[in-house]
């Protein structure tokens, strides 16, 4: 499906809530987003305490890569084959018991960093099949005519999460009296809460090829689909390549806060909220854009959160690199609320818990490079590092705009599947 023959949508930015049924979906995926997105930074901060290392910190987002590495294909393959509330509510469970899992080992004072490492491959398969699950779930819940605006507003949700659940988690740790234990235990409470609210949507369809083709040949059929459409491989691909060069710089925020700028967890926080700040602005601006301009706003989007990160590695001070953060903040979520809705928009009902899955695998991909990046730092300092990682995205997006020049305009011939 091309974005010319999406049909618009003229309710302005929150159209796709008027419809309850997904309302309700919007709602419970965003108390499981902020469970997640706040405990990867509890996480970090506790593997910080733990081994006072940048390559501590890539570690566990290394058991978070690895997992999800190989979870996120077979989620994808789940989400069109079976339905999408029993994988929903699977994923929700396990959430919920890795989370109390390590908030009562930080409150029984038994933690150690192996159990951060296990506690992080365990959400990382959860989320490789939730969010693939509820993707697809979306095409089903709402009206064709609707259905970008709910992409976009779904995905706003959690790109918003993935910066307000870490400036959230950021102010909390520092808080004696709740600190890392309590953003566990209360990311296990909106686990709970998101499944018992999930439990009221409907079931929801498994695809008619369910059975008749096995997973591998599935995840092949996905791989022959995006393949033949040049754009579609494009965008997966640039979006790839951005979140596995750039979004590790929120794995390193805790190191950013303590040893460059001495502002310790207030800091953290600090830095944290102001990124949550651009985000919200940007998402909002997101939701009510034109599908006319998404080409053109997601190579704008890559491009600035390229020069934020270079920006925020010349900063001098932690006044100067606010700015900076706000800029990588609001330029990551409109660059992964573009490239998702459009890879969405551009394809097949059928392949939406494939293509979504393919675009997750970059973010298990940041996970891999985070500790390789953690000891990169450790050696030649985090500034020069995070310095890098914008010069990557600058590269990454540089080859985008020739290859949408290139690519764009062919005709599209997919293969009979």
């Amino acid at each position: 499906m091309s974005d010319s023959h999406i049909p618009p949508a003229s309710g302005g930015t929150f159209e796709s809530l008027r419809t309850a049924v997904y309302r309700l979906l919007f709602t419970t995926s965003v108390g499981i987003f902020l469970a997640v997105t706040s405990q990867a930074i509890a996480r970090g901060w506790l593997a910080f305490e733990l081994t006072g290392t940048n390559a501590g910190l890539g570690g566990v987002m290394l058991g978070f890569g690895l997992a999800m590495l190989v979870a996120t294909p077979w989620g994808g393959v789940a989400a069109d084959r079976f339905p999408k509330r029993l994988i929903l509510l699977s994923a929700t469970g396990a959430l919920a018991l890795s989370s109390a899992w390590i908030g009562l080992a930080v409150v029984f004072d038994v933690l150690s960093y192996w159990m951060l490492v296990g506690a992080s491959a365990i959400q990382a398969v959860s989320f490789a099949f939730y969010g693939p699950a509820r993707m697809a779930f979306t095409a089903e819940l709402v009206e064709p005519r609707t259905l970008a605006n709910a992409v976009v507003l779904g995905q706003v949700s959690m790109e918003a999460t993935r910066v307000v659940g870490p400036a959230a988690a950021g102010v909390l740790i520092g808080v004696s009296w709740f600190g890392p234990g309590g953003v566990f235990l209360t990311g296990a409470a909106l686990c709970t809460l998101s499944a018992v609210f999930t439990r009221r949507l409907p079931p929801g369809r498994a695809t008619a090829t369910a059975g008749r083709r096995s997973p591998f040949g599935e995840l092949h059929d996905a791989f022959l689909y995006m393949k033949s459409d040049p754009p579609l491989l494009l965008l997966a691909g640039t979006s790839l390549l951005v979140v596995i060069a750039g979004m590790p710089y929120l794995t390193f925020l805790p190191a950013l806060a303590e040893e460059v700028h001495d502002a310790g967890p207030q800091g953290y926080g600090l830095m944290s909220a102001v990124g949550a700040v651009g985000a919200v602005a940007a998402g909002l601006a997101t939701a009510r854009a034109t599908a006319s301009s998404a080409w053109r706003r997601m190579g704008t989007a890559g491009f600035a959160m390229g020069v934020g990160l270079v920006g925020t590695a010349m900063a001098p001070s932690l006044s100067a690199a606010l700015p900076m953060l706000f800029v990588v903040g609001g330029a990551s979520l409109a660059f992964q609320t573009t490239s998702q809705s459009m890879v969405l928009t551009r394809s097949d009902a059928a392949y939406h818990g494939r293509l979504q899955a393919a675009v997750m695998l970059g973010f298990s991909g940041f996970g891999i490079v985070a500790l390789p990046l953690g000891l990169l730092a450790d050696e030649v300092g985090l500034p020069t590092t995070l310095g890098g990682m914008g010069v990557a995205i600058l590269v990454t997006m540089s080859g985008f705009l020739v290859g949408h020049r290139l690519l764009v305009a062919q005709p599209t011939v997919r293969p009979v599947i």
